[in-house]
């Protein structure tokens, strides 16, 4: 069963950037610049989504929107590993 399940609110366990894509180093976010901070720490979102990376079928990717604001505003969902979550405020 997964740790988080599709409605779950969640908090970032870390600073999430867009990490740039390893052959080419292009961002992997279309749209937003390789290196940019996509949710800092403790930054509140909740699952919309849960899969796992066919090179990874063993690790679950949870799709998460993040607040981008203080009025709640959900950003675009970004992959997340169940590591760089928590369920509360560290």
């Amino acid at each position: 069963m997964s740790r988080f399940q599709m409605g779950d609110m969640v908090f970032a366990a870390q600073d999430l950037f867009n990490e740039p894509l390893e052959e080419t180093g292009e961002s992997g976010i279309p749209g937003i610049a390789a290196g940019e901070l996509l949710a800092a720490t403790g930054a509140r979102g909740v699952v919309v989504n849960v899969g796992h990376a066919q090179e990874m079928p063993d690790e679950e990717i949870y799709l998460v929107r993040f607040e981008m604001d203080a009025e709640g505003t959900l950003a675009e969902p970004i992959g997340c590993l169940s590591d760089e979550l928590t369920e509360s405020i560290a």
